[in-house]
């Protein structure tokens, strides 16, 4: 059986759900591929993870293999790289990974004005016109105090409970400041659902964070009534990324533990605040032993010719907006030297499309969420 005619027997399965090779029948075929040689295995997924250049829709093919069976799982988790260093997008837990170190993973935002939705996709070209990988979807929900963004896996699966929830973003009274939470919920099992049971009272007092959810960052914008102090100013506080992390040996906390299974939630992060609610990076050096990253937009210069403020986007950006921004992290707590190389930039290209390319430290979740607060509106920062 050749490669080829491998994976589209793969693909014609209607389930491909990871499983375990043990809980197979003895003669079906899936328990058959587990049972091939490691050293024949092994060059079989090498070759499929390196064939078509690395890019979906050839990705799909290395996804299929990794829904075999453990066996094909443990050898695809051991040979796909991380974003960090393959700098591409393959499981759902790649979108909570950080993005490659030298380059930035270029992707782009649809809005939907009358669903009151937002699709991020992968560009699988360097056109800002191509149709694009589906990666993210996020959906808002305005309340009397706050505005929501709920995070999903699914377009059409918005539900809290849902496998497919990552988390949300909440907005204050005035839009000025947003916290990404983190979904991690916790799996229904016996430990979890005497947990539940215990936690009744807390959670009557906070009914609208999900169990086991952690804020991951703050967003603030600075007041700017009808633009008397220039264009927006924004700064965005990683409560879990460390800022030791953009140094050149930093390393992220965050890797590949399990791939996602039909009794678990597609992710589980592993990684914990290492700062408290602050809103600065000073206050929170004095208390913590590592201060969180504290990323900053990267200040546009005025152009006299053009009478409006410019950014250099590289060709990625082609409509003035304010929503426009770049965003690099400061280096020094103290001075607040902010560094030059850009870890996130955000901007318009029609009239409900929007780039948005990341990098390394920040994962794909972190960047959709940090963009999704842009698209608020607030007459005190405007």
């Amino acid at each position: 059986m050749t490669i080829r005619s491998l994976i589209q027997e793969m693909r014609s399965r209607p389930h491909r759900v990871v499983h375990d090779a043990a809980s197979t029948a003895s003669g079906s075929e899936s328990f058959r591929w587990s049972e091939l040689p490691e050293e024949l295995l092994r060059e079989i997924l090498i070759r499929v993870e390196t064939a078509g250049d690395g890019d979906w829709p050839s990705r799909r093919n290395v996804v299929a293999c990794a829904g075999v069976c453990r066996a094909w799982r443990l050898l695809m988790q051991e040979i796909v790289s991380v974003p960090e260093i393959s700098s591409k997008l393959t499981f759902p837990i790649s979108l909570k990974q950080p993005g490659p170190r030298d380059s930035l993973v270029q992707c782009f935002i649809k809005r939907n004005r009358n669903t009151q939705s937002y699709h991020l996709y992968l560009g699988l070209t360097n056109s800002l016109t191509d149709n694009g990988k589906f990666l993210l979807a996020a959906c808002k929900l305005k309340r009397a105090t706050c505005t929501d963004y709920i995070v999903s896996l699914h377009s059409d699966d918005m539900s809290r409970k849902s496998n497919a929830y990552l988390g949300r973003v909440r907005s204050n009274f005035l839009g000025t400041k947003f916290t990404v939470f983190d979904g991690n919920l916790m799996p229904q099992t016996g430990a979890a659902k005497m947990l539940k049971s215990r936690s009744s009272n807390l959670m009557k007092v906070s009914p609208r964070v999900p169990q086991g959810s952690y804020p991951v960052a703050h967003i603030s914008y600075e007041l700017n009534v009808l633009g008397s102090r220039g264009p927006r100013r924004m700064r965005c506080l990683m409560d879990t990324v460390p800022l030791s992390i953009v140094e050149p040996r930093g390393v992220a906390s965050t890797s590949i533990s399990s791939f996602p299974t039909r009794s678990s939630p597609f992710f589980r992060s592993h990684s914990k605040p290492v700062g408290g609610s602050n809103s600065s990076c000073s206050n929170s050096g004095n208390n913590l032993r590592a201060p969180p990253l504290v990323l900053s937009n990267k200040t546009p210069r005025w152009h006299e010719q053009l009478r409006c403020w410019c950014l250099n986007f590289h060709g990625r950006v082609t409509v003035a907006s304010v929503k426009n921004f770049q965003l690099v992290a400061v280096s020094d707590c103290e001075t607040e030297q902010p560094s030059e190389r850009i870890i996130l930039q955000f901007g318009k290209v029609g009239k409900d499309m929007f780039t948005m390319d990341y990098g390394y430290p920040i994962s794909a979740f972190q960047a959709f969420a940090i963009c999704l607060s842009s698209f608020e509106t607030r007459i005190a920062c405007e």
